[in-house]
């Protein structure tokens, strides 16, 4: 797994280099060895709807053969914004490879159904 990490207006000290890294860690069960994960760190202080959320995390993870997914989160501390932007790629990683099997499931069962057609016929 392949990790990329950018930051905008924010320094990265190694404790935040060390979190971080633990947490994309979690999301080595569900990537390949070939995969990408970006991580984008850094401060929204221009943007004022945001009240106190002033620090952003974003990932995005780029995978061979499988489309792109991303995930960006506000928080007050640059910990929660990894941690939130982290369960929210997680769970869209949960849904991808969930709509994989079940769709290799109807394909398997389909050409199951077409071989015992076959032999009765």
């Amino acid at each position: 797994m392949n990790i990329r990490t950018k930051s905008v207006d924010y320094k990265i000290t190694p404790d935040i280099t060390s979190y971080l890294e633990e947490r994309v860690a979690a999301l080595g069960k569900f990537l390949g060895k070939d995969a990408r994960v970006e991580v984008e760190l850094g401060r929204d202080a221009g943007r004022p709807r945001h009240g106190k959320n002033i620090f952003f995390a974003e990932f995005i993870v780029k995978q061979p053969g499988s489309e792109r997914l991303c995930s960006r989160n506000n928080s007050e501390s640059i910990n929660g914004a990894i941690d939130d932007a982290k369960d929210e790629i997680v769970r869209q990683l949960r849904s991808a490879k969930s709509l994989h099997k079940r769709s290799d499931r109807k394909a398997g069962a389909m050409v199951k159904k077409a071989l015992h057609q076959e032999r009765e016929s």
